[in-house]
């Protein structure tokens, strides 16, 4: 019976994860969900008590595994620019990942304050690694740095969902570049 509850409870995360990579997070409807998953909607609500719960929970799930592959990339580079370079790239390759279209639709949304502390604790790490990387680099103000590069990362992750008339990869190098050597590079 348990692992029946605990199947059932994944191909809700899958079916959310889906709605949520299809349709942002207003896709993201228990009616929705029921009909995914072939679930009556009550049962639904037997697993989740609301939306922000369903986030939560893909959130704790997702986040941790996204946040993992960032930080092994970095971690596989030698030098603090390599490990800039990694932090832009390994976030860029997950673009069309369908966890990553997942978070980035959570990250845009309004969550409650658990779900936006779970955000910030897997985020947490990477921006302490990539925070190190500017500081090795020499820059002056590394957090302040950390958060316009991931501001980069972003706008780079829209272009690329929303189907820029550029390659994904001409996207990805133009952010590495800007990354690495600003502008003007």
């Amino acid at each position: 019976m348990a692992e029946h509850r605990t199947m059932q409870r994944g191909a809700l995360l899958d079916a959310a994860r889906s709605l949520l990579s299809e349709g942002g997070t207003e896709a993201l409807t228990f009616p929705a969900l029921a009909e995914r998953t072939g679930l009556a909607r009550s049962s639904v609500y037997e697993y989740f008590r609301s939306r922000a719960a369903v986030v939560e929970e893909l959130c704790e799930v997702d986040f941790p595994v996204w946040a993992a592959e960032v930080e092994s990339a970095m971690e596989a580079a030698p030098t603090p620019e390599g490990k800039v370079e990694a932090y832009v790239r390994s976030q860029l390759a997950l673009v069309g990942d369908q966890r990553h279209r997942a978070v980035v639709a959570i990250s845009s949304s309004e969550l409650d304050a658990g779900a936006r502390e779970k955000i910030r604790a897997a985020h947490g790490g990477l921006v302490a690694m990539i925070v190190e990387a500017l500081d090795a680099l020499g820059h002056e103000q590394p957090r302040m740095a950390a958060m316009l590069l991931q501001g980069v990362v972003d706008a780079a992750v829209r272009r690329i969902e929303l189907g820029a008339p550029e390659d994904p990869s001409a996207i990805t190098e133009a952010a590495v570049g800007m990354a690495l050597r600003g502008v003007c590079g």
